[in-house]
């Protein structure tokens, strides 16, 4: 990591906690058993890949998966067992984000959804008085560009809206998919496993 002046963080992973397997038990319950075969860490398909990109919304969104379930199931039901992954933000991530804004520009780039953007949007706000667009230079949702990771297109817009030289952009991740596109064009990577935290990232010390 030579010569970093911006870091594009992900959210869920990252800064964000999140647990699938939450949501997947919450639409058990339901009466959805395959929602594993949809959407995970790694992989997404059909409708969730069009909600998660912007092309439909909240109403069209929950009704799909009142069809997935097969049965009639009460829209608050289904949004809360969609927003059961979303854990919490460990207050030292948020404090370390606050921090490096003064030696780094800094810029969030998230596949992630309405509906999901509503709820831990709110829960920060609720917690500490701030939103995720307080904690960056700019903010980048999938549902909101249209686009999502790993395509290059959205790399290409956070680097070529804010002017930055790809050698000097770190882009942090969870998911180590996501990083082929990033690194052709000539962009630092760093994998933040499971267990580790941004915190403990040598270039934030």
């Amino acid at each position: 990591m030579q010569h970093i002046k911006n870091v594009i963080f992900d959210l869920g992973g990252v800064i964000l906690d999140i647990d699938f397997k939450k949501t997947e038990q919450a639409f058990l319950k339901l009466g959805l058993n395959n929602f594993s075969d949809h959407i995970s860490q790694f992989h997404i398909s059909g409708f969730f890949e069009q909600y998660e990109i912007g092309k439909i919304d909240d109403v069209e969104f929950v009704d799909g998966i009142s069809k997935l379930i097969g049965k009639e199931t009460e829209q608050e039901k289904i949004i809360a067992a969609w927003n059961a992954l979303l854990l919490d933000f460990p207050p030292e991530r948020i404090e370390l984000l606050r921090k490096i804004k003064s030696d780094y520009r800094t810029f969030l780039l998230s596949n992630t959804n309405s509906l999901h953007y509503k709820e831990y949007q709110r829960r920060l706000f609720n917690r500490d008085g701030v939103y995720l667009e307080d904690l960056f230079e700019k903010t980048y949702y999938s549902h909101a560009v249209r686009l999502r990771k790993p395509g290059a297109d959205i790399f290409n817009l956070v680097l070529r809206e804010n002017n930055l030289v790809a050698s000097e952009t770190l882009f942090i991740d969870d998911t180590a998919s996501n990083f082929e596109e990033a690194q052709k064009l000539g962009i630092q990577t760093h994998h933040l496993v499971p267990g580790s935290s941004i915190t403990e990232i040598a270039l934030f010390k």
